[in-house]
């Protein structure tokens, strides 16, 4: 009790980062059932996995301009960092427990590499049945036979294989590690023992939050619309 009593709620996630967060389990958790549902689920399939390019492209720009802990600059660690973490010889200043932590930090930065590939494959993609994506058009046969093998093959492995690494680093630091990672996420706030700079998560930031998504979906509309209405490559 006398160390929760010394614990300081700080705001580190900020309420776009944890909808960005929530949002993109929606989709890609929607784009997985209607996947193996396939039919005339497939439209549910295409536009989940549209809504996954808009939340990544605004996931991009808020790393940029968003809430302090939720920046690039802040949770991108280099490799002597890394190294600093894994021996548990953390300097004075290294913020290891705001947020990601290195180890954490690189899982984040793969799952989001590797759903954007996904998506982008499914844009060229074609089962040569009833869906093809919208660019498909824009490469040659033998492209799209390729990436159409990646994005039901590889790229479907590899997304169950990272969502399993995330949920298992969850579960761990839960039951063994006794660190809860889910609540801050849900609540924005994290308790730690030293004072850190809270995250700005005031109403200029969300509505900045909400224009930068806009302009992602509005983004990614005009490339599954304007260019993919072209004929040929």
């Amino acid at each position: 009790m006398a160390l929760e009593q010394r614990l300081q709620r700080i705001r580190v996630w900020d309420l776009p980062t944890r909808l960005f967060h929530w949002g993109l389990v929606l989709a890609v958790t929607v784009a997985v059932l209607s996947a193996k549902l396939g039919g005339n689920a497939m439209v549910w399939h295409m536009r989940a996995g549209y809504c996954v390019l808009a939340l990544l492209g605004f996931r991009v720009l808020w790393g940029v301009v968003g809430g302090r802990w939720s920046r690039f600059s802040r949770f991108v660690y280099g490799p002597a960092a890394l190294w600093r973490y894994l021996r548990h010889q953390a300097r004075a200043g290294d913020r290891f427990e705001v947020g990601h932590n290195p180890l954490g930090a690189l899982s984040v930065l793969a799952m989001l590499a590797w759903l954007l590939l996904q998506a982008a494959s499914g844009l060229i993609a074609d089962d040569q049945i009833a869906t093809a994506g919208p660019l498909v058009a824009k490469v040659s046969s033998a492209t799209s036979e390729v990436w159409t093998a990646h994005h039901t093959t590889w790229g479907q492995w590899g997304v169950f294989g990272l969502l399993g690494l995330h949920i298992a680093a969850i579960l761990f630091h839960r039951w063994i590690k006794k660190k809860d990672l889910l609540g801050p996420m849900l609540s924005g706030d994290q308790l730690l023992a030293e004072p850190v700079e809270p995250a700005r998560d005031a109403w200029p930031q969300r509505l900045l939050a909400l224009a930068l998504l806009a302009l992602s979906g509005l983004a990614v509309a005009w490339l599954v619309g304007a260019v993919g209405s072209g004929v040929g490559p």
